[in-house]
Formats: structure tokens, C-alpha cells, sequence
């Protein structure tokens, strides 16, 4: 729901996975990746990669409609093993892959888990789509929405579910806004206004370490899931 008004939004389904494995052993924290095309979910998926895989076991589930680009992409820049990406070519709007039918979603989670695991974290980025994209809860536990300033800074007010109900809204490409003429500031007051007290992170991953406010808050979800009962 919008802070300021009432929409019919689409809902994630209400309940999530179960924090255990059939074994009995805690399965790994699933975060989903969604935003429009080119906000810079892939290379966000990269850099966290490269600055979380030295303390914790990561695995990666990309989804593109009718290519593995983005998974290629991860394969080229040799974030992760081959072994800990996985593709999936969803052929329809992305929505049904994350939030509608999830089943290939979570098959390619699971086998991840099967086949490298015990693993600590599974990111899940979906294909490039617009401000409605949600995670299903059946799917992932948490979910970073990015948006990038060279789409205009007027995105956070213009809201969508992607923007006010993410667990965690990344506003991408910070460096960009001198040059497309975007307000930062402005960005940020938009954005409290529409979310209230979930987070906002501003992002420029070509400065040095410049993903950390998004590692870092994966770092804190992650504590959090291992404190608390299976």
C-alpha cells in the first residue's frame, strides 16, 4: 500500500518457504534482485558477489526471457565458480518467473543448494522489468529493488510496488546524477516519503567498495536469519 493512497497491488504470496532443508539442515538466505532494464541489477549482483564470496558461500539465479546474457555476464567477469550460477530463461514477462510461477525459480535454487551447498546466501535477480516487479515469499525471503538516477529522479515519487514495498530500495548510478541532471537530495525525500522507515541505499559501484551499503545490509539480514529458530 502507498503511504499516501490506497492501489490494488499485486500480492506476494503470503507465506514463505520453509527455513530448513529436508534434511533439517538450515537452507540459505534467499534475496531477490529486481528493477527496470538497465538500473544495474547485474553488475549490483557482481559486486556483491565479489565483496561478500571471501566470508560467506554465495550462488547466484539469474533470469532473462529468452537468453542467459546476464548469467554469461557473471561467467565472463568470473565473480563466482561456474557451479554457483545458474540461468533460467523464463520465456513471458519476468513477473510470472518471480511472483506468479516460481517453480523454475525455485527448482534452480534448490539444485543449487543440492549440488554446492551448504550455502549461505542465494541471490535472485530477476529480468529487467518496470516499477510492479515483486518477489513471491514462496521464492525469496527479502527484496532489494534498484532504480538508477539516469531514469529520471523522479522514480521514487512516482512509486509502484517495486519502489515502496522493497525491503530494500537501491537508488543506483549516483555518480551519473551531475550529468542527467538528478537531484539527490530530492531522491532521497521522494523516497522517505513513499517507504517511511524501510531503507534507501545510494549506490555508485564505480567508486572503491561503492556496493557496501548494500553488502552491509545483507550482512545484517543474513545475522538475523541465523539467530532465529528454523
Amino acid at each position: 500500500m502507498h503511504l499516501d493512497h490506497d492501489h490494488d497491488y499485486p500480492e506476494r504470496y503470503t507465506y514463505g518457504s520453509p527455513a530448513t532443508r529436508p534434511d533439517g539442515s538450515r537452507r540459505a538466505l534467499r534475496i531477490g534482485l529486481g528493477g527496470p532494464v538497465g538500473s544495474g541489477k547485474t553488475a549490483t549482483v557482481a559486486a556483491l558477489c565479489r565483496a561478500l564470496r571471501d566470508s560467506l558461500s554465495i550462488a547466484v539465479v539469474t533470469n532473462d526471457i529468452y537468453t542467459r546474457e546476464d548469467a554469461e555476464y557473471l561467467l565472463r567477469e568470473a565473480v563466482l565458480p561456474p557451479e554457483r550460477i545458474s540461468a533460467v530463461e523464463t520465456g513471458a514477462c519476468p513477473h510470472t518467473a518471480i511472483r506468479d510461477d516460481i517453480s523454475a525459480n525455485l527448482e534452480a535454487v534448490e539444485d543449487l543448494e543440492d549440488k554446492v551447498g551448504p550455502l549461505d546466501l542465494i541471490l535472485v535477480e530477476s529480468g529487467g522489468d518496470n516499477l510492479t516487479a515483486t518477489f513471491s515469499k514462496g521464492l525469496v525471503d527479502a527484496q532489494i529493488f534498484v532504480i538508477d538516477v539516469a531514469g529520471g529522479d523522479d522514480i521514487p515519487r512516482k512509486g509502484g510496488p517495486g519502489v515502496t514495498t522493497a525491503d530494500l530500495l537501491v537508488v543506483n548510478k549516483t555518480d551519473l546524477a551531475p550529468y542527467v541532471g538528478s537531484d539527490l537530495e530530492r531522491m532521497a525525500t521522494d523516497a522517505k516519503a513513499q517507504r517511511g522507515d524501510l531503507p534507501v541505499a545510494f549506490t555508485s559501484l564505480v567508486a572503491e567498495n561503492g556496493v557496501a551499503p548494500v553488502s552491509g545490509w545483507i550482512r545484517e539480514r543474513l545475522a538475523a536469519w541465523t539467530t532465529v529458530p528454523a
